[in-house]
C-alpha cells in the first residue's frame, strides 16, 4: 500500500509540475518591465563618474597641460602617450603659461581602465573625467583618442591658442585664478597670425 501511494503521488506530482511552472511564467508576464531601456533611455551618471578625459584650458584658451608627463608615467596599464615641446618666446606663440606644453597626447582606451591615477598626477588640473562612457567602436585605431579630442572646446571669452600670455601675468597668476578672459591684444594678435597661417596652409596646398 505504501508502495501504491507512493506511485501515485509521483504520478500526480508529474502531471501538476507543468502546470505550476506556467503558473510562474504567466504570473511574471504581467509584471512591471525593470529593464533599463538603453540607448532610448539613459541614467544619470554618478557626479563623480569616470569617463572620458579631457584636457582642460584657461579662461583665455592657453591650455592647462605643461607636458610634464607625470600622468603617462603614473598610469598602472600605460595607456598615455604625452611628447612635451617648449613654448616660444620669440614669436609670442604659446599653448600653456609654462615654459612647455603638451605637443603630443594620446589615451588608449583599449588599454584604460579607467582608474584616476592620471587625475591625481596631474599637477595643474589639465586632465580630469567626463560623464561620457560611450566609447565603444568597430575600429581598435578610433579608440586611440588624440589631443585635438581631447581638448576642451572653446568657452566664451576664450581664444585658440597658440597666443601670447596675458600682458604683465605669469605662470603663477594664471593658476591663482587672475586670468578672466582673453584681453583685446590676444584676441588682435589670435586674429592677425592665424589668419596669416591659414593664407599660407591654403598657398602651400595649392603648390
Amino acid at each position: 500500500m505504501a508502495d501504491d501511494q507512493k506511485k501515485k503521488g509521483g504520478f500526480f506530482s508529474d502531471i501538476f509540475a507543468p502546470v505550476g511552472g506556467f503558473g510562474v511564467t504567466f504570473a511574471t508576464m504581467f509584471r512591471k518591465v525593470a529593464t533599463t531601456e538603453y540607448p532610448e533611455e539613459k541614467r544619470p551618471t554618478a557626479q563623480r563618474f569616470h569617463g572620458r578625459h579631457q584636457l582642460n584650458r584657461h579662461p583665455d584658451g592657453l591650455e592647462k597641460c605643461v607636458g610634464c608627463e607625470l600622468c603617462a608615467w603614473a598610469c598602472p596599464a600605460d595607456a598615455i602617450l604625452v611628447e612635451g615641446a617648449d613654448n616660444s618666446d620669440a614669436t609670442g606663440q604659446r599653448f600653456s603659461p609654462g615654459e612647455r606644453y603638451g605637443r603630443v597626447y594620446q589615451i588608449n582606451y583599449l588599454r584604460c581602465i579607467f582608474c584616476g591615477l592620471c587625475i591625481e598626477a596631474c599637477p595643474t588640473r589639465a586632465l580630469t573625467m567626463t560623464n561620457e562612457y560611450e566609447l565603444a567602436d568597430n575600429n581598435r585605431t578610433d579608440l586611440i583618442f588624440t589631443k585635438e579630442q581631447l581638448l576642451a572646446p572653446l568657452q566664451g571669452g576664450m581664444v585658440p591658442a597658440p597666443h601670447p600670455m596675458v600682458q604683465g601675468m605669469e605662470e603663477r597668476d594664471y593658476y591663482q585664478g587672475k586670468v578672466s578672459e582673453a584681453t583685446d591684444a590676444q584676441k588682435e594678435w589670435v586674429s592677425e597670425h592665424h589668419v596669416k597661417d591659414t593664407q599660407d596652409a591654403t598657398q602651400g596646398a595649392a603648390k
